[in-house]
């Protein structure tokens, strides 16, 4: 492990990045909990990256809900309802990640979902340099349906607790206190567990980082299962 200030941290995943030699676009997860800050470290990422001079793609799993309407049939507060009904993978691998892979076009979308009007998208096509990077911030990235198409895997991980704590500082403009913690203790956090109980993300993952200080994370490298990196390469 190692640890450091925030801003050689970044230097280091945006070093991991630029090691990855595919023949397509760079497509990275960042995995983790809701309000372990992937959003953010995605965000400055993309900052440093394009600094450097990377065309850089920056999209998010919550582009890519299913409306309100079809993703609560198990209720709101469903913790299996959150891994199996939120998300539309078909869609994220079809307009996004498989056309940046290996046997795409480059021609891509970046949302199929906006959330605050809970509205379906279709934004204009777009064709990607070969030496974009995709840089997707999301929760469940290393699900079955997703794991084989990443070229680099982040995991942003931080006590389960206190991203609680911190859900409540970033949502006091449009949630109480109450309804943010029953929200994580009943929904976000149980799914997670399951997430980790059944796939165990981490073990796919090429770098973790340990977000509990973010102003000094520490930087975790790990060596992916063999037959993961197999399969990775066969995709």
């Amino acid at each position: 492990m190692y640890q450091g200030t925030r801003e050689e941290v970044l230097g280091r995943l945006a070093v991991a990045v630029g090691s990855v030699t595919v023949a397509h676009p760079t497509r990275v997860a960042i995995d983790g909990p809701p309000a372990a800050g992937k959003t953010t470290l995605a965000d400055e990422l993309a900052v440093v990256l394009r600094t450097q001079g990377r065309d850089v793609i920056r999209a998010t799993i919550d582009d890519f809900l299913f409306p309100r309407a079809q993703r609560y049939p198990r209720g709101e507060y469903s913790a299996e309802g959150c891994y199996f009904d939120t998300h539309d993978y078909h869609a994220l691998n079809r307009i996004l990640l498989d056309p940046l892979g290996p046997a795409g076009d480059r021609r891509f979308q970046y949302a199929v979902y906006d959330r605050t009007t809970d509205t379906v998208l279709s934004p204009p096509v777009t064709t990607a340099p070969a030496d974009a990077v995709l840089l997707f911030d999301g929760v469940f990235l290393m699900r079955p349906e997703l794991i084989y198409r990443w070229d680099l895997r982040i995991f942003v991980t931080t006590a389960l607790d206190k991203t609680v704590d911190r859900a409540v500082i970033r949502e006091r403009q449009v949630a109480s206190r109450a309804e943010v913690e029953r929200r994580w203790r009943e929904r976000y956090i149980p799914s997670q567990e399951f997430y980790f109980a059944t796939i165990h993300p981490t073990d796919h993952a090429d770098i973790i980082v340990h977000n509990d200080e973010p102003q000094q994370p520490v930087w975790e490298t790990r060596t992916r299962r063999p037959h993961s990196t197999r399969q990775t390469r066969a995709h």
